[in-house]
């Protein structure tokens, strides 16, 4: 596994540990909805985190564009896909979304390394 991949799970499996150690029943509630959002259903699980992917680079958070690069490919997305779903990203975010797309660029090589 990669360096940044390796960091971004080893952080993000810790600090969500801790916050469920201290977690309300809304929080709770949250983390389970967003988990069941992206099961699969009338779209498929490739498609929402796709479209997951988009929202995450439009709102500019490198976390979750890190988060949705690992589960499209676990949902075997390919570099033509990763490519076109840049693509929107881009087209709806501006150009504002250029430097998440390069570090999106970065993650998804390491991603692919393995």
């Amino acid at each position: 596994m990669g360096k940044l991949i390796e960091e971004f799970n080893d952080y993000r499996t810790r600090m969500n540990e801790r916050v469920m150690e201290t977690a309300n029943t809304n929080i709770k509630r949250f983390y389970a909805l967003d988990t069941s959002s992206y099961a699969e259903g009338a779209l498929n699980v490739k498609t929402k985190e796709l479209l997951g992917l988009v929202a995450s680079m439009v709102l500019r958070c490198d976390d979750c564009i890190k988060y949705h690069l690992g589960k499209c490919k676990e949902a075997g997305v390919n570099h033509e896909e990763m490519n076109e779903t840049f693509m929107i990203a881009m087209l709806v975010g501006g150009s504002i979304v250029i430097p998440h797309y390069r570090r999106a660029i970065e993650f998804w090589d390491e991603l692919n390394e393995q």
